[in-house]
């Protein structure tokens, strides 16, 4: 390719990958829940919360950081986060090493039911008709944590809004 035709395709190449980001579908605020969406369970059992250590304490790091800026390929607070960067960070912080990728991280943590949900499992939704392209932190109360999308910022989303129960795709449990 001329170099000409190259200087002008690759900013605009650039622009779609970083806009696309993590999860870049609208979505709107959480809304009460409808009918037929899963439970997540709210409050850990006495022996998950032996067990639930890390995975609060990733959980904890990970509320911690609403509010920052989305960045695609971010993955600190003074950089911003996307998505898997964001769990990656907070596990780190709760003593965890994880792989980088949304892929990766779901490869390395075990398939639950959503309705048995508890702190520091990861929830994986289907973006874009993109299988398991988002990743967020369950953080108890029926809510998680994630890095959205550019122009955005680290929030908290119900489980259960129905943009959100509309795309799941799956919940896992990192062996900890």
């Amino acid at each position: 390719m001329p170099v000409n035709r190259l200087a002008t395709v690759l900013p605009i190449g650039l622009f779609f990958f970083v806009v696309a980001g993590c999860a870049s579908a609208p979505q709107p605020a959480s809304a009460p829940q409808p009918a037929s969406a899963p439970q997540p369970a709210s409050a850990p059992q006495p022996a998950q919360r032996a067990a639930g250590g890390v995975g609060e304490r990733a959980a904890q790091h990970a509320a911690q950081l609403v509010g920052k800026a989305y960045r695609y390929g971010g993955a600190s607070p003074s950089t911003g986060f996307d998505c898997s960067g964001l769990v990656q960070w907070s596990y780190a912080q709760a003593g965890r090493k994880l792989p980088r990728s949304t892929d990766d991280q779901r490869a390395v943590a075990h398939r639950i039911k959503v309705s048995e949900l508890r702190s520091g499992d990861l929830i994986f939704f289907d973006q874009e008709g993109k299988k398991n392209s988002h990743v967020g932190i369950y953080v108890g109360h029926g809510e998680f944590v994630h890095a959205p999308s550019s122009g955005k910022r680290v929030r908290r989303d119900r489980v259960d809004a129905p943009y959100w129960s509309k795309h799941i795709s799956e919940a896992r449990r990192l062996n900890v």
